[in-house]
């Protein structure tokens, strides 16, 4: 090699220095020939070791009630792992890179136990984006178990009872450099007593029953381009479809809960119910979105109802699609959980359509309430049908003329032959819809239709009492003896028809008593405060000016 012959003539040339010299002057040339040979590798930076502060004896455990930041402590952390990662830069015959990567695993206590569960994260600061992170929570219950992984690793493990902590697996460190961060945590903590609300809450109401991929739980993602894409359904510090984050928030904080009442919503597009239809709405005309594109009532974007708009964006989120209203059941039975289908009608009504107001007014109100569909004109204003055979004609304009035989199935989801958009459709499809996802413990056939139930045929009859009796005999003979049918009356509704001639008139019994309708159902609004109207009371007299103060 050329170190040995230069040494030798440097130490002709000098002795000792001279042989130094020598060997300096060889390791040079030896160098410039390898690397004349192959070019230099680069070396990215390396750790020897990862140094962890870990949680002093003797330090605070903050204990939380309600919703609160708590800073975290770490308890426990493995040996970081390195990965050697091998690479070019530019191209196959570039300079050979090497660089490193680290991850680590370690436990990060919270807080007091048990905690109902962990909102937010931050990382240095920021609110650390979950995607990808393995983070497992250990409420601090007094009977939890040793996390696996710390038992995998370390043997005999201790459990942490009533400590809440969480550990994260293989957490990347790049991103903050290549060091644990400083970590804190949303915390959410019920006050505990036996005898609250949260304690005694048997049932809810799962909405917002608009958003075309609101109900599924995988993520939904729409083309914004020939390379981006947005989730549609993934608005969480978790990474997680917004479903299922919900779903385990609400077991969480709710434990007594066993029944969720599913919301789907068609949109209506008249208060006059001889014209109006109901159809599944859209928020966009044009979206491109995967896995799985959108369809509903047995229509894809194309053919569905295209929500108007308000403020720049759209007046409502989309129907939900039959796929992720699917997906949803199947989610909440996995979890134990009964299940109430409830097909809701949202008016989609703009501000400025110049539709005739049943009421009398220049024209319908934005975004009016279902329960105002009625005949045209209304009952009590002049020339109204009310009473005669051109009201019920309306009404059954409203309801169609679907039958059960129209709809069907195709790859897996409901489909429709035939034409119009009557109530009867959309009923009709969520009956086929709750079939094919092995049954339901509830369902509605309708709700808060009071300005359409209290329309009068000739005669004093109903005849949307009696379309409802007949809905729902259609409906039973699909879903089966073992869901439980309803109808959800308004809360104005329930009780009778009083139509302002002294009379009052228990217009909804026979439905009510009809053999296929299982329970009285009542749409109920309970104050969530003891406000009371008007200011004669301590509430108003100690200042405050309404339920939201103080």
């Amino acid at each position: 090699m050329a170190q040995v012959i230069l040494s030798s003539v440097g130490a002709a040339l000098g002795g000792p220095v001279g042989g130094f010299v020598g060997a300096m002057l060889g390791r040079a040339a030896d160098s410039a020939v390898i690397n004349a040979l192959s070019p230099a590798r680069q070396l990215g930076p390396r750790i020897p070791e990862l140094r962890i502060t870990g949680a002093a004896e003797g330090a605070a455990i903050p204990c939380v009630f309600g919703r609160g930041r708590v800073g975290g402590h770490i308890l426990w952390a493995a040996r970081f792992r390195e990965k050697r990662i091998e690479g070019r830069v530019g191209g196959s015959k570039g300079q050979k890179t090497t660089s490193y990567a680290y991850s680590l695993s370690f436990a990060v206590a919270v807080g007091e136990g048990p905690i109902d569960g962990i909102g937010r994260v931050w990382a240095d600061g920021k609110v650390m984006d979950m995607a990808g992170v393995t983070m497992r929570l250990h409420r601090g219950t007094q009977d939890q178990t040793p996390d696996p992984l710390i038992e995998a690793i370390e043997g005999a493990a201790p459990a942490y009872r009533g400590l809440a902590y969480v550990v994260f697996e293989d957490l990347p460190l790049e991103a903050f450099g290549n060091r644990p961060p400083q970590l804190s945590f949303e915390v959410f903590r019920r006050p505990g007593s036996p005898t609250g609300l949260e304690a005694r809450l048997k049932g809810v109401c799962l909405i917002p029953g608009a958003g075309e991929f609101v109900y599924a739980t995988d993520a939904v993602l729409r083309r914004d381009g020939l390379t981006r894409t947005t989730a549609e359904n993934v608005n969480n510090a978790e990474g997680r479809p917004d479903l299922v984050v919900s779903l385990d928030q609400l077991q969480a904080q709710l434990p007594e809960v066993d029944h969720v009442t599913l919301v789907v919503s068609w949109f209506g597009t008249d208060l006059r119910c001889g014209t109006c239809q109901i159809k599944p709405g859209v928020d966009q005309a044009f979206k491109a979105t995967l896995p799985h594109e959108w369809r509903a009532g047995g229509v894809d974007r194309a053919g569905a109802h295209a929500i108007s708009t308000h403020d720049g964006g759209p007046a409502y989120g989309g129907t939900p699609s039959d796929r992720s209203v699917l997906q949803a059941i199947a989610e909440l039975k996995r979890r134990g959980l009964k299940v109430t289908l409830y097909p809701f009608v949202l008016m989609d009504v703009p501000e400025g359509s110049g539709l005739p107001d049943p009421y009398g007014a220049a024209e319908q109100g934005a975004y009016p309430w279902r329960g105002r569909i009625t005949c045209h004109p209304a009952p009590g204003q002049a020339s109204s049908p009310d009473g005669g055979a051109t009201a019920a004609s309306q009404v059954a304009a409203f309801f169609g003329s679907v039958t059960p035989a129209q709809v069907g199935q195709s790859d897996g989801l409901p489909s429709f032959s035939g034409g119009g958009w009557g109530f009867r459709r959309m009923i009709l499809h969520y009956a086929r819809l709750a079939q094919l996802a092995g049954g339901v413990d509830g369902f509605l056939i309708g709700s808060e239709l009071r300005g359409l139930t209290t329309v009068r045929g000739a005669g004093g009859t109903y005849p949307a009492v009696s379309a409802l009796k007949t809905l729902a005999a259609d409906v039973r003979g699909m879903v089966g003896p073992g869901t439980k049918l309803g109808y959800a009356a308004d809360w104005s509704e329930y009780f009778g028809h009083q139509p302002g001639d002294g009379h009052a008139v228990f217009h909804l019994d026979p439905l009510w008593a009809d053999p296929a309708i299982d329970f009285v159902g009542v749409d109920f609004y309970p104050p969530v405060t003891d406000w009371r109207d008007g200011q004669d009371h301590l509430d108003a007299a100690a200042g405050f000016e309404g339920p939201h103060d103080g």
